[in-house]
């Protein structure tokens, strides 16, 4: 009998010839919801820069692959730039939409949480935009805590929008 086995999604090092998929869904959540404060989508040019700094930094930065489709990226980050802040990372992680709900967010995380502890991050921090359920309902099974609440700071398709800092000690 002939197989239909369907592969899993494997997690890998970022790769240049990611950059057009990783800037695609980007693009996504740039355009259509308020997950990103963005408000136009950054250039494939853009998106590269960014990631030749996370990568110059050291920084942990993965993808997540499927039978050779990007189906998401997730990396950490100084939370802020000035000196003090440098044990202290912010995550991010961005899904295809047609990949969500399916535990890779969770899969990703968990990889994420790996690498930012054995880069030297002693703190994660996670800003999202609060009527983000989902997002939130994962940081916290893994443990994060609520540490704030700004409200109204970004506006986005013609209505205000909270956001919430969870954190977790790595």
């Amino acid at each position: 009998m002939p197989s239909s086995a369907v592969s899993t999604p494997i997690l890998r090092p970022f790769a240049w010839a990611d950059v057009p998929a990783i800037t695609a869904i980007y693009r996504h959540y740039v355009d259509n919801t308020a997950i990103t404060f963005d408000t136009e989508a950054p250039s494939e040019a853009a998106m590269a820069e960014k990631f030749a700094h996370l990568i110059a930094l050291g920084h942990p930065l993965i993808v997540a692959e499927q039978d050779g489709k990007v189906l998401g990226y997730a990396y950490a980050s100084f939370y802020r730039p000035r000196a003090a802040y440098r044990f202290t990372c912010e995550d991010s992680i961005y899904l295809d939409p047609a990949a969500t709900g399916k535990g890779l967010g969770k899969t990703l995380l968990t990889e994420l949480l790996v690498q930012s502890r054995a880069f030297g991050f002693k703190q994660m921090l996670a800003v999202i935009t609060a009527d983000t359920a989902n997002s939130i309902a994962i940081h916290e099974k893994f443990g994060f805590t609520h540490v704030g609440r700004y409200e109204a700071v970004g506006y986005k398709f013609d209505r205000w929008h909270d956001i919430v800092h969870l954190q977790l000690s790595l």
